[in-house]
């Protein structure tokens, strides 16, 4: 064979190859999809929730790719951000996931404070925003978001799941109309819980409940010694507290060490969720306290939930545990699963299948056709988006809370009645450190 005959023959070999080597390549690289992930890593939002978030994300994210990924054909690559538990910080990272990690789609954000701003970024460079826990009601109120979306509660539902119990239980458990019953409504100065607070005397007002006290504080805040003061001053009867995990130590040991007393203290997600640390710090003296978030998946009956959703749960729940170390498993694991599975199960397949990509207004289009009946996910509520043109344009409308009761290790769900676990303890035992 004449040389170059043969070396025609080797270039040509070798020039298939290559073209084999980058179409492999270019495949592999076709079926990952990259999405940014943010939450709070370090900082005081970091062990208030958003860490526990940010683990149940994961493993939701871990699950289906070892399934092969969306639709079994894309495998997901997460790019993390830690937002640090400072706004500033937040944005700066939502525009390097989007600017320079060129990704489409931002999951996870733990705190409302970062989420109203991020929503407003997100929205106007038509990227992808898809909330999974903070709450505040103001992220979609009258904002016509189109690419912004949230299975999560939102904080109007606190107030309705506050004054409801109220309402339902001041007659039979305190003796008292809901009239004259009167509660203190203290909070965190941002929108997750001015939000709460807003909701709350909205609700109680409309319920009859008396508001003696409405008081914002920077969840930061050195000394809370003047807040317990006018509790204490306005003799009040029940207590809802929207708060971090800092702040809410704070609060309850300077309202123990200046002999605070109160019927029941309402906590409203975010740090009361995170009992693990409250005990480690009070010990029995936080037992019987009332919790109002969405429901940590493993308090729920399973055969009272779709097909599927109770290995789904036992699933989430070991890997919790055996990435943590931890016994608890704090609501905010299932809020960060939960919504993350809801993306990748319910939403992605059918961006690609249905409108043919993984770009925004495909994903988009997608998730308004999501329609999850009652029960449907691992805690409990169906998700259904309200759509553009509507006031909560991108919240879900099907999304409920409950009201827990912590007893030591044990949790019950409380209320709504018609799928309670116990019968609530109220007012707090005479035992109590703040039994009033």
């Amino acid at each position: 064979m004449p040389t170059s005959r043969r070396t025609l023959l080797k270039t040509s070999a070798a020039a298939a190859a290559a073209l084999s080597f980058d179409w492999t390549r270019a495949q592999a690289q076709a079926e990952t999809l990259r999405i940014g992930v943010i939450y709070d890593l370090t900082g005081p939002f970091a062990a208030g929730g958003s860490v526990a978030s940010s683990i149940g994300a994961q493993i939701a994210i871990d699950l289906v790719n070892e399934k092969g990924g969306i639709g079994g054909k894309t495998k997901i690559v997460p790019v993390a951000a830690d937002s640090q538990s400072k706004p500033d910080v937040a944005i700066n990272e939502a525009t390097r996931l989007i600017d320079q990690e060129k990704v489409d789609i931002i999951n996870g954000v733990y705190a409302s404070a970062h989420a109203v701003p991020l929503a407003a970024k997100v929205e106007q460079q038509k990227k992808i925003l898809w909330i999974t826990t903070a709450v505040s009601t103001a992220v979609f109120k009258d904002k016509n978001l189109q690419y912004v979306f949230r299975a999560q509660i939102h904080s109007d539902q606190y107030g309705q799941a506050f004054a409801g119990f109220l309402a339902e239980h001041a007659k039979g458990k305190l003796g008292m109309d809901p009239k004259d019953v009167k509660v203190a409504l203290i909070h965190e100065d941002g929108p997750y819980g001015v939000g709460v607070a807003a909701a709350d005397e909205a609700y109680a007002k409309e319920a009859g409940v008396q508001v003696v006290l409405r008081e914002g504080y920077s969840a930061s805040a050195p000394d809370l010694s003047v807040l317990v003061t006018k509790i204490k001053r306005a003799k009040a009867d029940v207590i809802s507290h929207a708060g971090y995990n800092p702040d809410i130590t704070l609060f309850l040991r300077q309202a123990r060490e200046s002999g605070l007393r109160f019927k029941m203290l309402f906590g409203a997600g975010a740090g009361y969720s995170q009992l693990d640390k409250l005990r480690a710090t009070f010990g029995p003296d936080i037992d019987n306290f009332c919790n109002i978030d969405p429901v940590p998946a493993q308090l729920l009956d399973p055969s009272k939930l779709a097909p599927g959703m109770g290995d789904l749960i036992k699933t989430m729940v070991s890997r919790y545990q055996t990435k943590t170390g931890a016994t608890d498993v704090p609501p905010h694991c299932s809020m960060g699963f939960n919504q993350t599975w809801v993306l990748l199960n319910n939403v992605l397949p059918v961006a690609k299948e249905k409108y043919g990509s993984f770009e925004p207004d495909a994903i988009r289009k997608a998730a308004l056709d999501v329609d999850i009946p009652a029960g449907g996910t691992i805690q409990g509520y169906g998700v259904k988006f309200f759509p553009p043109g509507t006031p909560l344009s991108g919240q879900n409308e099907r999304s409920t809370p409950v009201v827990m009761q912590n007893a030591g290790e044990h949790i019950s769900v409380v209320w709504p009645t018609n799928i309670r676990t116990q019968d609530p303890v109220f007012p707090l035992p005479k035992g109590s450190t703040y039994a009033a």
